[in-house]
């Protein structure tokens, strides 16, 4: 599709995050922006030269947002490339992607941020943007170059999955990173409690014979967390937030007025510790799975807005690394392909009106990073995802675009099939008709 030539998406059911607005209407796009929009309506009138393209009453929503991509480039290409990461996004109907800094080398450095940054550009499929390190080597212990990694174009800072286990240096880079507008995506857990753990503790983990950590873990972490980001007035994101006691916690420092920004990944909001059934890897994650009570409680806390953004938390790891004894294997699963139909199940349940369920893969993620995406508005962006909202989809691993197949979503029948995906008012995929 030329991006010169402007098209119209007709009979489209438009899913507005920003305005609220869930009903019928049209969109126009030229020149890589929303040209103009109708609600309740079509576009009769338009001219020759634009492409018309019927939804058939399908879910036209901002593209989606992903906070917390992990890829292998550089240094494990074979996991996943930034191209590959970009094509299973379009694929799944994600146009934005912030990619994590646990590469080899680290993103610690200004020269590293650029190097993604540059090779981001050659790619049309989906919006990249790079994390920073908050620690030299996600070592925990010095401060990365936080500011000069700023200017190069990082989004946030973090140390990924492993702890900043010296208060006095988070401390120090959550103060640091607010002078620059930044925030610090910090896993919380209590490095000791949960060192070496595979499975959530209780009857199911022991009945396995796993080694485990209680969820508790969480909720310490997490109460030290909040109080160095009140101490210092930094911004803190809470980085896969996956039990009650943790969201308890989250609730009371909100209400303090605490600057903290929460996410759930789409695994914990789907599966329970059941899940790993007869030590099923793929279903290995990290935070491991919790009991359905946590589940649930998540999927209210979502439902209530004290859980702010979903992510896909999509970790690529190849077959050798899966193909383990449970507690030796990777943790993690690809999910950039599987987010929206997955998240769709909660709308197909009752749990969430669907403009507040797409609002936390949309607007809430652009907001936090400061992206002008996520809304459906004249002079917006362009990114729009076109969904079949009923269309059923069964889950193969083995025909996903990413490299890695380890999706812990394997033969789960799905309801939300992505038929288009816009980025920058390019038509990235669609589905064969």
């Amino acid at each position: 599709m030329s991006r010169a030539r402007p098209f119209a998406f007709n009979n489209a059911r438009l899913v507005d995050p920003e305005t609220g607005y869930d009903g019928p209407g049209a969109v126009v796009v030229s020149g890589g922006v929303i040209a103009d929009i109708a609600r309740g309506r079509d576009f009769t009138d338009l001219s020759s030269d634009v492409r018309v393209i019927d939804c058939n009453g399908g879910m036209l929503a901002p593209g989606l947002v992903d906070l917390r991509v992990k890829t292998g480039e550089p240094g494990s290409e074979t996991k996943e490339t930034l191209r590959s990461a970009a094509q299973a996004a379009a694929a799944g109907g994600v146009t934005s992607i912030v990619v994590q800094p646990d590469t080899d080398p680290a993103v610690d450095d200004p020269s590293v941020v650029d190097f993604i940054l540059r090779r981001a550009q050659d790619i049309e499929s989906c919006h990249i943007h790079a994390a920073g390190a908050a620690t030299k080597g996600l070592r925990g212990e010095q401060m990365a170059e936080i500011g000069l990694m700023r200017e190069a174009g990082c989004r946030y800072v973090t140390d990924v999955d492993r702890p900043i286990v010296d208060s006095k240096v988070m401390r120090r880079i959550l103060s640091y990173a607010a002078a620059f507008g930044m925030a610090l995506a910090h896993r919380p857990q209590d490095p000791w409690l949960s060192k070496g753990a595979a499975a959530t503790e209780g009857e199911f983990a022991s009945r396995m014979g796993l080694p485990s950590a209680p969820a508790a873990s969480e909720r310490i972490g997490l109460e030290r967390d909040l109080a160095l980001a009140e101490l210092s007035g930094g911004r803190l994101l809470v980085d896969q937030i996956t039990c009650a006691a943790a969201l308890e916690a989250l609730a009371r420092a909100k209400a303090r007025g605490v600057n903290a920004v929460a996410t759930a990944s789409i695994n914990h909001l789907s599966f329970n510790e059941l899940d790993i059934g007869d030590y099923r890897t793929f279903a290995r994650m990290d935070p491991p799975l919790r009991a359905e009570d946590d589940r649930q409680a998540l999927i209210e806390a979502l439902a209530g807005g004290l859980v702010d953004i979903v992510v896909s938390a999509h970790a690529p790891a190849p077959a050798e690394d899966k193909r383990l004894p449970f507690d030796e294997a990777a943790p993690g699963g690809v999910g950039l392909e599987t987010l929206l139909p997955a998240l769709l199940s909660l709308y197909h349940d009752g749990r969430l009106p669907l403009v507040d369920l797409m609002r936390t893969v949309t607007l809430a993620p652009a907001q936090f990073l400061g992206l002008p995406t996520g809304r459906l508005a004249s002079g917006a962006p362009a990114d729009l995802v076109l969904c079949d909202l009923n269309a059923p989809v069964i889950i193969d691993a083995d025909k996903l675009v990413s490299k890695s197949k380890n999706s812990p979503f394997d033969g789960r029948r799905l309801q939300g099939q992505v038929v288009m995906t816009v980025c920058g008012g390019q038509i990235v995929h669609r589905i064969a008709e």
